[in-house]
């Protein structure tokens, strides 16, 4: 009995971690206030595949020079993020992800496959830039990535380009002076075409490597069922009403939080509770006219 509680407990506590590592949100929104349901048409990633991605745009790398797409993607198939080096939360995650599953995969960054990050924040500038990309290489730790992995920024009229393209929709809050957002990653060919998107965060080395592998051979992978897709949304207010709302992450923790508390109260009491099988054979000893051979 005791052994099944601790299989109960550690299944339900696990199970958001697992939605997160398979790439896909245990909830696929932000979670609104009661009776507030939340417009997220303008926060989401529509899906583009096939479709071309602008390789002359200008960026500036984090070393403050001028470097089109096409240099970084450089021939190679490539992973496209899209995330502000200041976010709060989603895109840290993104980047972070992104990572672990890279240090799981065949091939390296700089050789079989490039990376590249754009701020999609104008405001943003390459001394930023610069360090998110140091901490990604010290992460990845490995020989060669430096001429692979690229952090960008720009100017809005070359960022809106690119996320059009992607299909990478956002929306800039006045009020918190910060963006809400999806959360995803894009596959691109060595020629900029546009091969798979990979939803959310927590992104299973498997189907990053698959992923790539497609795109180096210059194949469109399928579209996701949009039934199938939950895009966790870095997204605390409701712009219908200006309410603010818990962020997923949030929801999460405090959710989660209160079912283990609960659970734990209810582990303390099934361990209190005398086996009932002991229960008896201590009636049966000590109940007059029992047989003791």
């Amino acid at each position: 009995m005791r052994f099944a509680t601790l299989l109960l407990l550690f299944s339900v506590v696990a199970t958001p971690v697992q939605a997160q590592k398979s790439g896909v949100g245990y909830y696929g929104k932000a979670i609104a206030e009661p009776g507030r349901p939340l417009d997220t048409s303008a926060i989401k990633i529509d899906q583009r595949l096939g479709e071309q991605v602008p390789l002359d745009l200008v960026f500036r790398d984090e070393h403050d020079k001028e470097i089109t797409l096409g240099s970084c993607v450089a021939g190679k198939p490539t992973i496209l993020v899209l995330a502000y080096y200041h976010c709060p939360q989603m895109c840290t995650l993104v980047i972070n992800d992104t990572l672990e599953a890279l240090k799981k995969i065949k091939g390296d960054v700089g050789d079989q496959f490039n990376v590249v990050v754009v701020s999609f924040d104008p405001k943003d500038l390459p001394a930023t830039a610069y360090e998110n990309k140091e901490k990604f290489l010290k992460g990845y730790d490995r020989a060669g990535a430096e001429k692979g992995l690229h952090f960008l920024c720009g100017h809005e009229q070359e960022i809106k380009e690119l996320c059009d393209a992607v299909g990478f929709r956002y929306e800039y809050d006045k009020v918190r002076k910060q963006y809400n957002h999806a959360s995803g990653i894009t596959v691109i060919t060595p020629y900029g075409k546009i091969s798979k998107y990979i939803f959310g965060i927590g992104y299973e080395p498997s189907e990053v490597q698959t992923a790539l592998e497609a795109a180096g051979a210059g194949k469109i992978g399928k579209e996701v069922e949009p039934s199938k897709i939950a895009i966790l949304l870095c997204y605390e207010r409701d712009p219908a009403t200006g309410e603010y709302t818990l962020s997923v992450m949030k929801g999460l923790r405090v959710i989660f939080g209160a079912l283990v508390l609960g659970l734990g109260f209810w582990l303390v009491r099934v361990w209190r509770r005398p086996p009932k099988n002991v229960s008896l054979a201590t009636n049966e000893t000590q109940s007059p006219g029992s047989l003791v051979s």
